[in-house]
Order: C-alpha cells, then structure tokens, then sequence
C-alpha cells in the first residue's frame, strides 16, 4: 500500500500503521479513509496530501 504525505505540514500517513487514534485502523489504504478525516498533525483535508 501507498504512503501519503501531507503537503502543509509533511505528516506522512502509512496505511500499515493508519491513524487509530482519530478512527482509521491499521491496514486501511488512503483512497479508504472517510472524506472528512484531516491530517492529525495541522488539521488539513485529504485533498492537501499526495502520494509519496
């Protein structure tokens, strides 16, 4: 699976780890995450990330 990086503030999304603490289990690809989650570092949209 493809890791993400946040353009505003460089947080790096590895779907292998995903983002438990704001409800993203691990093994959950990027294109999978609700629309509405934001990068847990500086609160940005998904649409701010690439992939890496």
């Amino acid at each position: 699976m493809k890791k993400y990086v946040c353009l505003v503030c460089g947080y790096e999304y590895d779907p292998e780890t995903g983002d438990p603490d704001n409800g993203v289990a691990p093994g959950t690809p990027f294109a999978d995450i609700p629309d509405d989650w934001t990068c847990p570092v500086c609160g940005a949209g998904k649409d701010e990330f690439e992939e890496a």
